[in-house]
């Protein structure tokens, strides 16, 4: 913790700010009332929204159990539901839940953290996987078999690079890209109650945001 704090008094002074830097016992007991601001950039055309979700693993009793005495306890996730700006990639919306819910309840929930003086083009929650190349039928005991095997068939009667086109695979890749960076910052969060996991994940999308706005790769196809 000592080096955490001579870090950040590094930079804060590197920066050339007069700041003291709280101890934890402070930042700790703020967190669960600090109201996050998400930094996004505005763009004249209308939103077009990428919805998903991910699991984020988080330390309760019965995992810190489990480290401490080596009892079997199952693991508790939280789920963060993302809506991404599918032109500038920045995370526009965010809320976190149990494990169990799924994305369709938390739209319009994701919606309302748009402002209301933006328009949104379009969103778009519906998860595009392809078949793997020597992928066969399943047999449609349920919607997800019926709608792998739909993909199966596009993909054979136009092909894999023209099915990725016409079923805007790549535009939804990117929330998926996001989802892996937002990831990368940790598979789990440190805190133990809700309040505080919420702040501690929404700091997460903000800095993945001022990440993004300093600059994005261009790719570009050779050959």
């Amino acid at each position: 913790m000592r080096q955490t704090i001579g870090l950040v008094e590094s930079l804060i002074k590197l920066a050339g700010l007069d700041w003291q830097v709280p101890n934890f016992s402070t930042l700790s007991r703020r967190q669960h009332s600090i109201a996050v601001k998400i930094p996004a950039q505005k763009h004249g055309r209308g939103l077009e929204l990428l919805i998903d979700s991910t699991g984020i693993q988080f330390l309760g009793e019965g995992e810190w159990k489990r480290k401490k005495h080596g009892a079997e306890y199952r693991r508790q996730w939280r789920k963060v539901h993302l809506g991404i700006d599918a032109d500038t990639l920045e995370i526009r919306a965010i809320e976190v839940t149990g494990n169990g819910v799924g994305d369709a309840p938390m739209l319009p929930e994701l919606l309302n953290q748009i402002p209301s003086n933006e328009s949104i083009a379009s969103v778009s929650a519906e998860a595009i996987i392809p078949v793997r190349k020597n992928g066969r039928p399943w047999k449609e005991d349920g919607s997800g078999a019926r709608a792998r095997n739909e993909i199966l068939r596009a993909t054979r009667r136009l092909g894999s690079t023209i099915w990725k086109r016409w079923s805007g695979y790549h535009r939804r890749s990117l929330v998926e890209t996001k989802m892996r960076c937002f990831k990368r910052l940790g598979e789990r969060v440190m805190a133990r109650t809700f309040e505080r996991q919420v702040a501690e994940l929404q700091i997460r999308a903000a800095l993945l945001n001022r990440f993004t706005q300093l600059g994005r790769p261009v790719t570009v196809r050779v050959g």
